[in-house]
């Protein structure tokens, strides 16, 4: 069998990808069965050379739990200490400079939440795995930025907010952006703010136009270390620059240009040679599949002529980028903007102009800035537009909808390159899509209980149907939204808040504001002054305060709520106290409940119990554990003052042989009770 186009560039970054993947999950070896007999030599020679890479010089691990004190130069948020590279956690984070500091080596924090940021993988993907948390710190010195002066020169003359768009587009420096960031995240413009062949492109061309002869090849290969250097090596600029240094390489010694394919395969392996772990790198990972899926679909279709020919060309590779990328963006991000293709279209000229301005301005300054401005000022009311478009939203996706996503694209590419009848690709691609939509159908019956630090938040799936029960503080809301969008969550049947403190209602106004909400029962503690309230009245949510007794049917479960029986004008005392019955088990929430108030609870044995306020020693006593008999106890407590959860409790729940999780000690937990079909 013969080696496919760019056979020894795809071998070797093939082979590349399975070595990385194998350091990190020895069975992942067991993919190069299939592929050996197709890439042969160049897979087993790049699986091979990162292997032992890996095997040779692996990421050490740093002493976890020693003290470090003395003088540390920090540089973007990373510093140096015991021969290892350490992430310094500190609030607020610490600018660049010569401090002593005073702290400890800890691991890195795994992801609490669904959808939540996993710090560890993070890390490890910089080649890092120790975080140095900082107790204590005395400011010695700045630290000086060689590139200063040409960042200056860049925004030089410059509105603020253009200025931060020119660092982002010709720098990659995001920091500034804040707000600018996520209307280019919703309106599918992302991509150029992160370095990568577009960018490199201008850069180079301004150069190879030059009458050098051969010798322009050799001065544009030059300028690409110098670009790393002032821009920061992130991984879509390498990949970029490796892949356009081959081809000047290639250029300047007469053998021609690397195809594509075999660029980009030779790029990979040559960055996983060099760092393994790179390949946990979303940047990377996105780069990579980006330029891969414009490699195999433009080359397969016809460009007409003229404007037409720019607007469908421009259309195409929009579309033939996102061909690979749309499970992972899903994945992590929870949308994909639907008028990505057409904000694209309007914002490449911006850009085209744009770009070539800011290498120019590095040198130029603000000579260039009453051209810069305007073509600036452009591209962020258009990314503000697209913002507004619509959004494919989804949850997170398992390894089997990756899998059955790209099985089912495969057939679309091979018909595409007229290996395979378009009739029989459409058949086969149904069938990934139909296995997607059987895998869909049972709806889970579960129990969420979310890590937002010291306070409640829970969420009942209830077969098709769901419940959110409080939200934790206002500060914890961008995490609490996370983990609904990871979770596939578009609306909520049922808002459930019962208490009106910010431990319980902090954030759900936050929440009012971003989902539809079909009902929402308050506890009749809630003053009509208090923001949820005032929420709920604006977005027109009826609202509720009922009673013990109250029932209501939610999917394929049902709510009850079992106190307040009583008003008593303590806020603790009038909290909503829930049984939620899922059909297959039944879970009890007991809000801020006091020991007096579960005395009155006419309770029976349930399998879930999240217990009251945190495991205050004021609640979840004896009787109740004794009537209820749950097998898991839930507790949604952070760092605080408060003894939570009190060891009374604790040893209570243990002695009656309760599991108990804990969002502080075990993040986010997860019951499941089974499926509604």
């Amino acid at each position: 069998m013969s080696a496919p186009r760019g056979g020894l560039g795809l071998g070797l970054g093939l082979g590349g990808v399975l070595g990385a993947l194998g350091l990190l999950y020895p069975w992942a070896l067991l993919l190069a069965l299939p592929l050996l007999p197709l890439f042969r030599l160049p897979l087993a020679a790049g699986l091979a050379l990162v292997l032992l890479r890996g095997f040779l010089f692996p990421l050490p691990e740093p002493p976890y739990g020693k003290r470090l004190e003395g003088v540390f130069a920090v540089r973007g948020g990373f510093a140096s200490a015991e021969g290892y590279r350490l992430y310094v956690r500190h609030y607020p984070p610490l600018p660049d400079g010569v401090y002593r500091l005073v702290g400890y080596i800890a691991p890195p924090e795994t992801r609490r939440n669904p959808g939540g940021f996993d710090q560890g993988t993070w890390l490890r993907s910089l080649g890092v795995r120790g975080v140095f948390h900082v107790e204590q710190k005395e400011a010695l010195a700045p630290l000086p930025d060689p590139r200063e002066a040409w960042r200056r020169r860049l925004v030089q003359g410059l509105s603020p907010p253009v200025a931060e768009l020119a660092e982002g587009l010709v720098l990659g420096d995001k920091e500034g952006l804040e707000a600018a960031y996520a209307w280019f995240q919703k309106a599918g413009l992302a991509h150029l703010l992160a370095l990568s062949g577009l960018h490199v492109g201008f850069l180079l061309g301004a150069v190879l136009v030059l009458p050098l002869g051969r010798w322009r090849y050799l001065l544009a290969l030059l300028l690409l270390p110098f670009y790393l250097w002032l821009a920061g090596p992130s991984p879509s600029l390498v990949r970029a620059s490796l892949m356009a240094g081959l081809s000047l390489l290639g250029l300047f010694l007469g053998l021609g240009t690397a195809g594509v394919l075999q660029a980009l395969g030779l790029a990979l392996f040559l960055q996983l040679l060099l760092a393994p772990h790179a390949l946990l790198s979303l940047g990377l990972q996105l780069s990579y599949l980006a330029v891969l899926g414009l490699a195999l679909v433009l080359p397969a279709l016809e460009r007409p002529s003229g404007l037409r020919g720019y607007v469908a060309s421009a259309l195409a590779a929009t579309l033939a980028a996102q061909a690979l990328l749309v499970p992972l963006l899903l994945h992590r991000f929870g949308f994909l903007p639907l008028l990505s293709p057409l904000t694209n279209l309007l914002a490449l000229p911006l850009v085209a102009l744009l770009v070539p301005l800011g290498f120019l301005k590095l040198f130029l300054g603000g000579l260039l800035a009453p051209l810069a401005e305007p073509l600036g000022q452009a591209l962020l009311g258009l990314a503000q537009m697209g913002a507004k478009g619509p959004l494919l939203r989804w949850g997170e996706i398992s390894p089997l909808g990756f899998a059955l996503y790209y099985l089912g694209l495969l057939p679309l590419l091979a018909a595409l390159h007229r290996k395979i009848p378009w009739r029989k690709a459409l058949l086969l691609t149904s069938l990934p899509i139909l296995a997607s939509l059987l895998a869909a159908w049972p709806k889970p019956l579960d129990l969420h209980l979310l890590d937002v630090g010291q306070g409640d938040a829970l969420l009942a799936r209830m077969g098709g149907a769901e419940v959110l029960v409080d939200g934790g503080r206002s500060e914890q809301a961008e995490k609490l939204l996370r983990a609904l969008r990871a979770l596939g969550i578009e609306d909520l049947e049922l808002l459930v808040a019962t208490h009106p403190d910010a431990d319980h209602a902090g954030s759900l106004p936050q929440v009012v504001a971003e989902l539809p909400i079909g009902l929402a029962l308050l506890s009749p503690a809630f003053p009509q002054d208090h923001p949820l309230v005032q929420a709920l009245k604006a977005k027109g949510v009826p609202t509720l305060y009922p009673g013990a007794g109250s029932r209501f049917r939610v999917g394929k479960g049902e709510v009850r709520v079992l106190w307040p029986a009583r008003l008593s004008r303590d806020e603790n005392r009038d909290g909503l106290a829930l049984l939620l019955d899922f059909g297959r088990g039944q879970a009890l929430l007991l809000a801020d409940l006091p020991v007096e108030v579960e005395r009155a609870l006419e309770v029976g044995p349930v399998d879930v119990l999240k217990v009251s306020h945190h495991g205050s020693r004021t609640g979840t006593s004896e009787t109740l554990v004794s009537q209820a008999k749950p097998k898991v106890a839930l507790i949604g407590v952070g760092k605080n003052p408060f003894n939570h959860p009190h060891p009374e409790v604790l040893k209570r729940l243990e002695g009656r042989g309760v599991q108990v999780f804990r969002t502080d000690r075990d993040g986010a937990v997860r019951v499941l009770f089974g499926y509604a079909w």
